[in-house]
């Protein structure tokens, strides 16, 4: 919205400012933070008014809900962080079928994971809304949101590239879209869960993502950039530098949401911001033609659902085979391994950022390397 303003700088010059993305996604991540600030009392306030606290009522968690005391913390924290990326997203970031996109898949997202987290507090148990019933949103949306893009002239010949980390071309010109939705559908619903399992410790979460999201507005800022896009490279697809606001937003949204989240948590995200911002991010890489990357620089996210899966199928196998299920890690996802072994909660999530930051050097650095 404010993006426009550009046009006026005539009569007022600072307003130029205005058509550098780098100082709107700037101000995306300052104006989201602030918002953050302003919104996050109130709603933790409404939040425990309502008793919208995290229950468990099975054993599932062993004794680390007691041990840390997470019961009746509130959740649906996710709703903080919308409200301060969509407005500032609204605010700083100039519309285009890119960003009205993002923007559908994170509304549509928040939606489902705020019904699930809906659930689950009336009901005062882990079960939500069914398996079944959320797989069918995702693909809706998914459905929805490549319709979307083929229908727009601007983004139907650039989704169906495929471009692989280190190499100068796609690897595909023009994808079967069958195919493209098959990958784009595996991604949102992919890092979605994968958010969510990491959504187990104070703070853990949401750390890890505002690196994830500042990396993919780096991205987002090069591949919509002719002149970088030709030196790096990679892709290059007008337009996209817009979702480098979004990411900006994503990233103050989140440093306002890591100070009521952080140890000891006021609130928890909830399947409400974890559903949501996997989805997103997963999209974003789509947009930008760095989906494949998006496995190094969430290695975190990616470590805690393949330890999830290890975990699930290594008991399945030696139940079978031996008549016992056993665990290959003392409990997954493996955040969980490590409080387990010993480590204080605190250290389980710094070490686990500070892998998180490696991760996102690491694909940054497949931009150079081609």
């Amino acid at each position: 919205m404010l993006s426009f303003l550009a046009d006026y700088d005539q009569y007022f010059g600072p307003l130029r400012l205005l058509q550098y993305h780098s100082f709107r996604m700037l101000m995306a991540i300052v104006t989201a933070a602030v918002i953050g600030f302003i919104l996050g009392p109130w709603i933790i306030h409404k939040l425990r008014v309502l008793k919208f606290g995290q229950h468990y009522d099975d054993d599932r968690t062993g004794d680390l809900a007691a041990k840390f005391d997470k019961k009746n913390t509130p959740t649906m924290g996710g709703l903080l962080i919308f409200g301060s990326v969509f407005l500032s997203t609204v605010l700083w970031a100039r519309p285009n079928i890119w960003v009205f996109v993002a923007m559908f898949v994170y509304a549509a997202l928040t939606a489902v994971g705020f019904r699930d987290d809906y659930l689950k507090v009336i009901r005062k148990s882990r079960d939500g809304i069914s398996s079944g019933e959320k797989m069918l949103w995702q693909t809706v949306i998914t459905l929805l949101a490549l319709g979307f893009l083929m229908l727009d002239p601007h983004s139907a010949i650039k989704i169906r590239e495929l471009w692989v980390p280190f190499l100068k071309h796609p690897v595909l010109v023009a994808m079967p879209l069958g195919v493209l939705f098959l990958m784009m559908f595996f991604w949102l619903v992919g890092f979605s869960n994968a958010i969510n399992l990491t959504d187990g410790l104070d703070g853990l979460a949401v750390g890890c993502t505002i690196t994830v999201a500042l990396v993919y507005g780096i991205m987002a800022y090069a591949s919509g950039s002719s002149k970088i896009a030709d030196y790096l490279l990679i892709s290059y697809v007008p337009g996209t530098i817009e979702l480098a606001v979004i990411c900006g937003a994503i990233v103050g949204g989140g440093i306002s949401f890591l100070w009521f989240n952080s140890y000891p948590a006021e609130v928890f995200m909830g399947d409400t911001g974890s559903l949501a911002l996997g989805g997103l991010i997963g999209m974003i890489a789509f947009m930008v033609q760095q989906p494949l990357t998006l496995v190094i620089v969430g290695g975190v996210f990616v470590a805690e659902a393949v330890s999830v899966i290890i975990q699930v199928g290594y008991f399945k196998v030696t139940k079978r085979r031996f008549g016992e299920g056993r665990r290959f890690f003392k409990m997954a996802p493996i955040h969980h391994h490590f409080q387990k072994i010993g480590w204080p909660e605190t250290k389980v999530v710094a070490r686990f950022w500070i892998i998180s930051l490696i991760c996102a050097l690491a694909g940054l650095s497949t931009l150079k390397l081609r």
